[in-house]
């Protein structure tokens, strides 16, 4: 995006540089899910382990594609996306838990905290930008979705295997 595309969202309200930062937090957010996700769907351990690793590793790619997403658009309105993955846990807004238990509902308790927390923060980003910014409002209400969806899919998974334990 121009200086000219920069100026007319500042006319609309919208504070660029503020924005970018939060795009980067959430950036941040997504290479942190996307690793605790790929390597949870490796070490995942217990019943319907194989399920559970499948819906993993999709939502690993998913987080990808969202940071890829994230990093266009950073760059569209004049920054540039964090640089260091040091930085993502400093900047980063939900963290990062690592599967030390690698039971599978842990694993997915775990996810399940991470997508909550993203939810809430593409929410606020949501109305940071809407009726000002159509073009990061589409990106982030696409990536909301799929954070729904994944926090949807993972309570499914969840209640799948708690019914099996109480069996």
């Amino acid at each position: 995006m121009g200086t000219k595309g920069v100026q007319l969202l500042e006319t609309l309200g919208v504070d660029v540089n503020d924005l970018i930062e939060s795009l980067n937090k959430a950036l941040a957010d997504e290479w942190l899910a996307y690793y605790q996700y790929w390597v949870g769907s490796k070490v995942i351990k217990g019943p319907m382990r194989e399920a559970a690793a499948a819906e993993l590793l999709e939502h690993a790619n998913d987080e990808l594609r969202h940071a890829d997403m994230l990093s266009n658009r950073i760059m569209q309105l004049g920054g540039t996306p964090v640089l260091s993955p040091e930085e993502w846990s400093k900047i980063g807004n939900c963290g990062y838990e690592s599967p030390e238990d690698p039971f599978v509902k842990r694993i997915l308790e775990q996810n399940i905290k991470g997508e909550q927390c993203a939810i809430q923060v593409y929410n606020s980003i949501l109305e940071k930008v809407k009726d000002k910014d159509p073009v990061t409002y589409e990106i982030v209400l696409e990536i909301l979705t799929d954070e729904i969806e994944h926090e949807d899919d993972l309570q499914a998974v969840l209640e799948d295997i708690e019914l099996i334990q109480k069996q």
